[in-house]
Parts: C-alpha cells; sequence; structure tokens
C-alpha cells in the first residue's frame, strides 16, 4: 500500500513539474510573440513534386521528382501568408535563396538536435536580408510518416500506395513554419500543417487528399491543372489554420 501511494505521489509529481514547465514555455513564447512588430516571410516548399509507389513491403525504388517552379507555390504561400498576417505585424519584403531553404531536409516529428540546432536558424541568420526584422516566418517543407509506418513522404507530390487488394492514391502538401527570432535568431515556435476535414483509407498526419487512383504515374502529370489545383487548394485550405493554432493572426 505504502509504495502504491508512493508511486502515485510521485507520478503526480512530475504530472506538476511539467505542466509547470509547458505553461511557463508557453507564456515565455507569448511574450516573445507580444515584442515582434515586424516579420518576412520565407517560402520554400514548392520546388518540386514527388511521385512515389508504396506497398506492403515498404517503398519501391521507382520515386521519381519533377521541377514545378512555374506553378508559384512558394509566391502563392508569401502572399497568403502576408494578407493573413498583415493585421498584427508589419509584413516586410525579404531576399533569400529559396533552392537554399528547399534543400534542407528535417523530420518535424523529432525534438531539435540540441548539438546540431535547428538548420535553419543558421540561414536566416547568413542567408536572407534585410537582416534585423523582429522575427522571420519560415515555410518550409515537412517530411512525414506514410501509413502508421518507417515509411516517409515530404513536401509535395503524390503517393500510390498497393495493397493486396486495394491500391490508394494521396496528393500531399506538407510543410511546417517556424517563427524564428530576427535579434537572437532562436525558434520562437515550430508547428507542422494538420490534416484538412478530408477523410482518407491511408494515415498521411498532413494536408493531403485521396484520389484514389486517377492520376498515373508519368510526366504528364505535373502537367495537369487538376493536379496543380488540388495542391493549391491543400496550400490555400490549411495555411490560414495553420497560422492561427501559432497565434500569429
Amino acid at each position: 500500500m505504502r509504495n502504491r501511494l508512493q508511486r502515485a505521489i510521485l507520478a503526480a509529481t512530475i504530472i506538476l513539474v511539467i505542466s509547470n514547465g509547458a505553461g511557463a514555455m508557453f507564456e515565455n513564447r507569448e511574450k516573445k510573440l507580444q515584442a515582434v512588430k515586424t516579420v518576412g516571410i520565407i517560402a520554400a516548399v514548392g520546388d518540386k513534386f514527388t511521385f512515389a509507389k508504396g506497398g506492403l513491403t515498404g517503398f519501391k525504388n521507382s520515386s521519381r521528382s519533377f521541377p514545378i517552379g512555374p506553378w508559384g507555390l512558394d509566391d502563392l504561400i508569401v502572399q497568403q501568408a502576408t494578407v493573413t498576417l498583415s493585421g498584427r505585424f508589419q509584413v516586410l519584403p525579404v531576399s533569400y535563396p529559396r533552392t537554399t531553404f528547399a534543400a534542407v531536409s528535417e523530420s518535424p516529428i523529432k525534438p531539435f538536435d540540441l548539438v546540431r540546432g535547428d538548420p535553419f536558424k543558421k540561414l536566416v541568420q547568413t542567408e536572407v536580408t534585410p537582416q534585423g526584422l523582429d522575427a522571420y516566418v519560415v515555410i518550409t517543407k515537412a517530411r512525414m510518416n506514410f501509413g502508421g509506418g518507417s515509411q516517409k513522404v515530404e513536401g509535395v507530390g503524390l503517393i500510390t500506395y498497393k495493397t493486396m487488394l486495394e491500391t490508394y492514391s494521396q496528393i500531399h502538401a506538407l510543410y511546417e513554419i517556424r517563427v524564428v527570432d530576427g535579434k537572437t535568431f532562436d525558434v520562437i515556435e515550430k508547428m507542422v500543417a494538420q490534416p484538412i476535414d478530408n477523410v482518407t483509407n491511408v494515415k498521411l498526419a498532413g494536408p493531403s487528399l485521396s484520389v484514389g487512383d486517377s492520376f498515373s504515374f508519368t510526366t504528364s502529370d505535373v502537367r495537369d491543372e487538376k493536379l496543380h489545383r488540388a495542391v493549391v487548394d491543400l496550400i490555400v485550405r490549411s495555411l490560414p489554420i495553420l497560422l492561427s493554432d501559432m497565434h500569429l493572426r
């Protein structure tokens, strides 16, 4: 009885410590955000579209990527984020090497590497002009597990997944947002875009759309306007929600 009581007290103490720590972190984040007046928006999500195939034994080696720069997804993201954030912040234009930001690959579902640090902090400090804004809103590709396993997909693309009985295809636009302090370059907040009210047979914890097997695994698909519109819709619908969840509007 005594050991059980001691374990209960210990568990309650741990929960209290964690709760207090989370509360302190939230208050610190809110305090930092309240001090932000000027922001710059960086977007590096829409450089390529990846067609991938998966199955019960994992991804096949036939995944292929094609450039989609003419779609203008990153310009769209900057425009929409500017409209959403302008009610609270003064949004100023910034210059940055988009390909450099797009080339960084990091999983949003893992904690920061305490030794290496967040990979985008240094880029914001060295590759973005002008410097000196209160904060920079960095919107980049996210990498996520597919189907509850270790298989991963990233950024914008279409995954076709075959089982013994059926074939599923999902268009996805996976991205994350981090707010980087313009003075210290610490990450004030970081969050990944969540699924949008669609119900799919294959789980993917980000903005996605089930399309059955209506899209083939060919280069012509990246020129298909239906595909383009589907990706745009995922971004347009999910971005204001994520910015709101991050208390940026």
